[in-house]
């Protein structure tokens, strides 16, 4: 058991170990839980996937380009979300900061989309976007909603041999923000009620 004084000695490593936002969905989110922040979201994803790409990408070469798409639904790779488009807004953004050259590309317009197969990237969809454009990558995302958990993939790919040069997953736990950003909202809680205490035996047998 937990005493109250040891508690709040044990605050400070929970602030030390873990952002706020990791508390949601948890009994401490009342105290400690904290809203998403998408920026920050965007800026782990676009470090994480560029950080561990195999070959490593080539920053600050202008002949060298990176496509960001948009992050589409799982469940229905012709959808997205307002979420789905900050997040290719914001990854862009770092992407730009680390000097890559960005383009992003509106995932419809660059893939070729099979429901029951997930992605397949067309070399020659690339001509399309822009012939004296050479590409590295692109940078593809998925996300899944499962009430208020959220799954987010992202997945480096070299657009010609299609393979994934890095791929990363991350699990949230959605605030009200972003739940709203995908039509949803806080289930609420409905208040706890006192049971009358049911008739013993020995009444049934006697009354």
């Amino acid at each position: 058991m937990i005493f109250p004084h040891r508690f709040i000695l044990l605050v400070p490593f929970v602030f030390l170990l873990c952002s706020c936002a990791d508390l949601n969905c948890t009994n401490l989110e009342n105290f400690l839980g904290d809203d998403i922040n998408l920026v920050n979201i965007g800026n782990q994803i676009a470090d994480d996937i560029t950080g561990k790409a195999m070959p490593p990408l080539r920053p600050r070469h202008p002949e060298d380009a990176i496509l960001v798409s948009t992050f589409v639904n799982i469940h229905d790779l012709g959808q997205t979300s307002q979420m789905g488009m900050l997040l290719q807004s914001h990854i862009g953004s770092r992407l730009v900061q680390q000097g890559y050259v960005v383009k992003e590309v509106n995932l419809r317009n660059t893939l070729k989309i099979h429901p029951l197969e997930g992605e397949q990237i067309l070399s020659r969809d690339l001509s399309q976007i822009d012939s004296d454009l050479s590409v590295q990558a692109i940078l593809l995302g998925t996300y899944s909603v499962n009430n208020r958990i959220l799954y987010i993939t992202a997945k480096l790919v070299d657009p010609v041999k299609r393979n994934i040069l890095s791929a990363r997953s991350y699990r949230l736990c959605m605030d009200d923000t972003l739940l709203a950003m995908h039509g949803l909202k806080r289930k609420e809680k409905t208040p706890n009620t006192v049971q009358p205490p049911s008739e013993s035996l020995l009444d049934k047998i006697f009354f």
